[in-house]
């Protein structure tokens, strides 16, 4: 692990003090590392720490810092080790700690019902890999809306040929592992470098964002087009973590409160916001003037042929890793069918 700043645990350190003089109350440091008027820092946070408030009657608030403590793929390691009390975390950048989550991550699974995913997750996490994050405490994941496929060019991506003769970004895991199998050239990073490559021209495609994202992540001057699926070709999983001594050193009185707002409630309200954002934000992708495509079949086929290798050897992996690799998978996949079709009635 690369060591934190010194500037950042002073900071850290400073922020705790200075937003909590009297010490009247409990207070989380609670990081977020997205830009800092994305709906997670803005909304899904601040919602989740007023819940905390009214739940512990005030014993327990947190802070949001107004720069992130540490760089995304070091959230674990900066909760770990005590810089931030709470900090969500891109399950891609965790998967050789914890391997469940990332169940959600398989291609061709997704769905637009982000809500029901992410209950679905939680589920799947209470009765498969409850186990899986030692030393930490999970107080909630979530799933968001599925990512899709940008074209930074007039021409939109429609084929396989298509995505050989393209660089294209993509989110680690899933989306890079299927365009290597493909034979595209792939660039990979977390989400918050995106725009440094794209806007250079570093890439002329890019895959496993949504609307939300290329809006908040300012790349809607470098988009012309959007391939659109008829199954989400992949939606990204958060883990929702706090230090583990930090939360033992709560009463169990305030831990019960904090679990009855974190979990599956947690979850659905999170995924809820990023559905919003989606269609604020798609509303001004059109206005910009960027184009929906729908998929060619054989397109899609082909990737959903890829799609199905890579959850194949999801499956093997979990399995040696002890968790019960093919029920997990299918529990999940049900579980998100009965969600949204409980949800439809």
């Amino acid at each position: 692990m690369r060591l934190l700043p010194l500037a950042i645990v002073a900071m850290a350190m400073a922020f705790a003090g200075a937003a909590d003089p009297a010490h009247a109350a409990e207070r989380l440091i609670v990081n977020c590392f997205w830009p800092p008027q994305h709906a997670v820092c803005q909304k899904i946070m601040p919602t989740w720490g007023k819940w905390v408030e009214e739940a512990t009657a005030g014993r327990v608030k947190i802070s949001i810092p107004p720069k992130s403590l540490a760089s995304p793929p070091e959230q674990w390691a900066s909760v770990e080790n005590g810089i931030a009390d709470v900090a969500a975390q891109f399950n891609g950048f965790i998967a050789n700690r914890v391997w469940g989550p990332t169940v959600a991550m398989n291609p061709f699974i997704a769905t637009q019902d982000a809500p029901a995913m992410s209950q679905a997750l939680w589920e799947t996490y209470e009765k498969y890999f409850s186990d899986e994050y030692k030393g930490m405490k999970l107080l909630a994941v979530w799933v968001i809306t599925p990512g899709a496929l940008w074209s930074q060019t007039d021409t939109p991506v429609n084929s396989i040929e298509d995505l050989k003769s393209r660089k294209i970004w993509a989110l680690p895991g899933t989306n890079a592992n299927i365009m290597k199998t493909i034979g595209a050239g792939v660039v990979s990073g977390p989400a918050v470098q995106m725009n440094e490559i794209i806007s250079r021209g570093v890439v002329d495609a890019y895959v496993g964002v949504s609307e939300t994202s290329v809006r908040d992540f300012r790349l809607i001057p470098y988009t012309r087009s959007k391939t659109e699926f008829d199954r989400g070709i992949y939606s990204t999983s958060f883990s929702f973590l706090m230090n583990e001594k930090k939360w033992k050193a709560l009463s169990e009185e305030d831990q019960k409160a904090i679990m009855s707002v974190s979990g599956a409630k947690f979850g659905r309200m999170a995924a809820s916001y990023w559905v919003e954002a989606d269609k604020t934000a798609a509303a001004e992708l059109e206005k910009a003037g960027v184009k929906i495509v729908k998929a060619d079949p054989q397109f899609e086929q082909a990737l959903v042929k890829v799609g199905d290798g890579l959850t194949k050897k999801w499956i093997e992996t979990a399995n040696k890793r002890g968790l019960e690799g093919q029920a997990t998978y299918e529990f999940y996949v049900n579980r998100v069918k009965e969600l949204s079709a409980k949800k439809m009635q």
